[in-house]
């Protein structure tokens, strides 16, 4: 659905895109990630038309955007960071609007608009007008604006950036229905929610891509990327050392010491299970098993390992 071949941006002597080629099939959930500077937003912006790459093509459904810009912009719907609102007008009278200007037939702009509210939980709002609405309410307008005219391919930039804890799992929680009926590109900084909304995730850092594959396979791919926590009770003195004689063990560092409680983490060689062994080490240490537990690297020390080595 939207392909990017070998793009190329510069500014000026400045490269901002270096080459970079990736595929994100129909009704896939895509994360895009980089930390600031990568280049994404450069990216996102020449897929959705309002730049124009230095070398390199980007097609979404077989056309280019470039050569076919026009046709490639009624497919693709967009949400900037700050939603493009005009506070002045009702939610449904924006929406009615961006009906109008992005195609939308006359006889279908009641449907679409109907069908967006619906869809973004705006039943309670539309009489209201955008200045009264939280910033929630904004980013689930500027969601129903980039859908009105059911676009192929949904582009969210930054979706939840600003929201309360409750207003982004309402986000999240919306963002994951799209899927399977829209190809998504979601960017973002807050790492868990590409866990919980995206099946791949690129990652881009100086401007070239450094990762791209599905989340469970970006830590598969991370040597030592698995771990194990243990919690024990008593006087663990000499526990570490006598763990790190253990076959298999490649370290264990020590995470919380309380005072009759301590967390360590120990980081195994690839494929070797010591879990019942470092069972059997506690108990001869005459010390009480509280946890013990595989931990999964997190998506925020896999970003840190591969775009920092």
């Amino acid at each position: 659905m939207v392909k990017v071949e070998n793009l190329t941006k510069y500014y000026g002597l400045k490269q901002a895109l270096d080459k970079i080629s990736f595929t994100v099939n129909k009704g896939e959930v895509m994360g895009f990630l980089g930390p600031n500077g990568a280049g994404k937003s450069t990216a996102m912006k020449i897929i959705t038309g309002f730049l124009s790459p230095t070398e390199g093509a980007v097609k979404v459904d077989g056309l280019d955007v470039v050569e076919d810009s026009l046709e490639v912009r009624k497919r693709i719907g967009y949400l900037p960071e700050h939603p493009p609102l005009y506070l002045e007008m009702t939610v449904k009278s924006y929406l009615e609007f961006n009906a109008q200007i992005k195609g939308v037939e006359r006889k279908k702009v009641k449907d679409s608009v109907d069908r967006v509210i619906e869809t973004c939980g705006l039943e309670k709002y539309y009489k209201i007008h955008c200045r009264a609405l939280s910033k929630g309410y904004r980013q689930r307008v500027g969601i129903a604006q980039a859908m009105i005219h059911d676009p192929m391919v949904l582009i969210l930039d930054e979706p939840t950036i600003g929201l309360d804890p409750i207003q982004i799992v309402e986000i999240r929680e919306l963002i994951k229905t799209f899927g399977g009926e829209h190809t998504v590109i979601l960017s973002t900084h807050i790492l868990p929610e590409v866990d919980m909304t995206c099946e791949k995730v690129i990652i881009i850092n100086d401007g070239k891509i450094v990762v791209q594959d599905s989340t469970a396979n970006l830590r598969a791919r991370i040597p030592n990327a698995d771990h194990l926590f243990v919690e024990v009770r008593g006087d663990a003195t000499q526990l570490q050392s006598k763990i790190e004689n253990i076959n298999g063990v490649s370290s264990i560092s020590e995470v919380k010491k309380n005072l009759d409680t301590t967390t360590y983490t120990i980081v195994s060689e690839d494929s070797v299970d010591i879990r019942p062994e470092i069972a059997r080490t506690v108990i001869n240490e005459n010390l009480e098993l509280l946890e013990l537990k595989n931990t999964s690297m997190t998506l925020e020390e896999v970003f840190i390992n591969v775009t920092m080595t």
